[in-house]
């Protein structure tokens, strides 16, 4: 098994699309590369002021 991380805007789009392609195992959304003393939320990084980005781990079969 291999993973990425992509971030693309909303996470829930690119979960989607990452979800219905052939080999995906899994999808997890989140948030990523902000600053590490704060709990990131839905507004916080939306207001874009911390670094955070919505991101979406993908756990994927290289040969499939």
């Amino acid at each position: 098994m291999s993973e990425i991380y992509l971030a693309g805007g909303c996470f829930w789009g690119v979960e989607r699309a990452m979800s219905l392609l052939r080999g995906v195992i899994s999808t997890q959304c989140g948030y990523a590369n902000g600053d590490p003393h704060l709990r990131p939320d839905y507004l916080l990084v939306c207001s874009g002021r911390y670094g955070y980005a919505e991101t979406v781990k993908v756990v994927y079969d290289p040969e499939r």
